[in-house]
């Protein structure tokens, strides 16, 4: 621990503000003062941890967090997930700060995909146009035609000419999903997430037979054998909204754990089993990266307004077409 200064110069290397902390506050009650005090907006990922998830103005995916900061009129964004969302919202908001508890806190996905990489193959395909993941850098969708999250991706790429050929960046299972269900032949960038690589087909049949009442659900972005596997496949929210609404009260969920935390305050009578993985040592699935958010975090970043996300105006510009023909095309998705 150090002075602020101290603190901001080694930001960079640490990824947050690393200082000391008055004993006894309420760091709950200090975040929520700090938020009305500087008009900010608190925007959560469901993978967030639970304490951030119940301080969250606007919680989500990924499609309902970029449409809260399409249109939020605070001050300043406190973006609790991921480098790449708190960088789309910045790409739709120039004028306003956002910040990120831990710049750290990036995607396993993102990383597996450049945009020097997906030039390079769009070169190989000229009269292809390119759709990726939103789980990518603000490089990558700026070399981006449409930008589609898991909740929308099936609705855009219907909506596409049949005859169009389509790059698909840079979930290849997501991808392979895709074509099979839009009846496609997209070229697919070869990235995966290592949270929905990481589970353990075995280990979750062994789950299926020790409750054989309970229906399996997954994440598009989970291997082909798992989904094959699965009663049910669907985005984060509609995972959420498929416990919440079908009539089975055991569910195995196969994706990060996180989500759990609203299913159980939203179907408080069902039987929530996180899906296994391959490492024994851990029964359920967490993004490394998405636990990096802490409140201590959280107060440090709203108090001193940092880590700040920056980006050039011509990237965000690039980057913000893509985004934007996403957000047309997806409107009547809920």
């Amino acid at each position: 621990m150090g002075t602020l200064e101290q603190a901001i110069e080694k930001l960079d290397v640490r990824g947050y503000l690393d200082l000391e902390i008055p004993n006894g506050i309420d760091l709950v009650e200090e975040i929520k003062k700090i938020k009305k005090e500087k008009n900010a907006v608190i925007l959560a990922h469901y993978y967030q941890p639970a304490e951030i998830q119940d301080l969250a103005d606007y919680l989500g995916d990924s499609l309902q967090l970029a449409r809260a900061a399409a249109k939020t009129d605070a001050d300043m964004i406190v973006f609790c997930g991921v480098h790449f969302m708190a960088e789309a919202a910045k790409i739709l908001n120039p004028s306003k700060k956002v910040v990120l508890p831990d710049m750290k806190a990036g995607c396993s996905l993102a990383d597996s995909c450049s945009a020097e990489g997906l030039r390079g193959l769009r070169e190989l395909h000229p009269k292809a146009i390119v759709v990726s993941y939103i789980n990518c850098d603000a490089g990558v969708k700026a070399e981006s035609d449409i930008i589609v999250t898991s909740s929308n991706a099936e609705t855009i790429i219907n909506s596409l000419p049949a005859d169009q050929e389509i790059i698909f960046a840079p979930d290849r299972n997501l991808g392979r999903y895709l074509n099979e269900v839009c009846q496609r032949k997209m070229i697919l960038w070869d990235g995966a997430c290592i949270v929905h690589e990481a589970f353990s087909l075995e280990r979750i049949a062994m789950q299926m037979v020790e409750h054989p009442k309970a229906k399996l659900i997954a994440h598009p972005e989970a291997q082909e054998q798992l989904l094959n596997l699965s009663h049910f496949v669907g985005s984060t929210s509609r995972l959420l909204d498929y416990v919440v609404e079908d009539e089975a009260t055991e569910f195995i969920v196969a994706t990060e754990e996180g989500i759990l935390h609203e299913m159980r305050k939203l179907a408080p009578g069902k039987t929530l089993i996180p899906a296994m993985v391959k490492d024994e040592s851990c029964n359920c699935s967490e993004c490394f990266y998405m636990k990096l958010s802490t409140l201590e975090k959280m107060y440090l970043c709203m108090k001193y307004e940092l880590p700040e996300i920056l980006m050039e105006e011509e990237l965000r510009v690039k980057a913000l077409a893509s985004i934007n023909r996403m957000l047309a095309l997806s409107e009547k998705i809920k």
